[in-house]
């Protein structure tokens, strides 16, 4: 059995099996096109995550992910329907307890809130272009006045809230993102057109004194980054 799909609370989740399983699990939560339906999800339907899936699959590990409502922008439902689903997995599959998050742009910001509500229980975190900030996210939106009222009408879906509620929330929410935690953080950006010095600025701002330092890659390196996911996270393994 490749995969199989099931339904909690209406959303569609899936589980990629290995051929030669390792018996740990990586969890990816994806970005603003992410979706996962009856038979599919955005990650093997696009070729550039399909190499990722196919090279931790060849590495042994066992994918799982969720739809989590769409566009959940880190909403407390997607959190808890992550935390459902890890506790499903677990009590479904032979897998150590401990496992790995791979979380894409908005999908960081659930994987945050994970690392917050299940420290025991997560091995290592990679973030791929992450959206960290919904504070420092929506600050650059405003810039595009038509892309900042689709965010915002996704945040008040995504929340069950109004804008002017939403929008005073967000205000108040510190400029640092505090990353300080006990499982191992890898941040990777793919950069598109050389913006290296601008993106390293931003995450400057992002993460204050973190010790977090990202790992820059070139656009055309981009087919790589299924065995250099694969080598952190099996960094991570000697204590079981």
């Amino acid at each position: 059995m490749e995969c199989r799909s099931f339904q909690m609370d209406s959303q569609w989740n899936i589980i990629y099996y290995p051929e030669k399983p390792t018996g740990f699990g990586v969890l990816v939560i994806g970005d603003e096109r992410h979706f996962v339906d009856e038979s599919k999800s955005f990650w093997t339907q696009n070729e550039g995550k399909q190499i990722i899936i196919n090279d931790l699959k060849e590495k042994g590990y066992t994918i799982f992910s969720s739809n989590l409502y769409g566009r959940n922008w880190g909403s407390d439902n997607a959190v808890e329907l992550a935390q459902s689903l890890y506790q499903h997995v677990i009590r479904s599959e032979i897998l150590n307890q401990k496992i790995h998050i791979l979380a894409e742009g908005m999908g960081a910001l659930v994987a945050l809130k994970l690392m917050e509500k299940m420290k025991d229980n997560i091995r290592s975190v990679i973030l791929l272009n992450p959206v960290l900030s919904l504070k420092y996210h929506l600050q650059q939106e405003k810039e595009h006045k038509f892309f900042y009222k689709k965010l915002i009408r996704e945040l008040v879906a995504a929340y069950q809230t109004n804008q002017q509620d939403l929008e005073s929330a967000i205000s108040k929410m510190d400029d640092i993102v505090n990353l300080n935690y006990d499982c191992p953080i890898q941040i990777i950006h793919i950069l598109a057109g050389g913006r290296s010095y601008n993106q390293s600025k931003q995450y400057q701002q992002i993460l204050g004194p973190s010790k977090i330092n990202p790992t820059f890659i070139l656009l055309e390196k981009k087919q790589q980054l299924g065995k250099i996911c694969a080598k952190f996270l099996s960094s991570h393994e000697s204590v079981l």
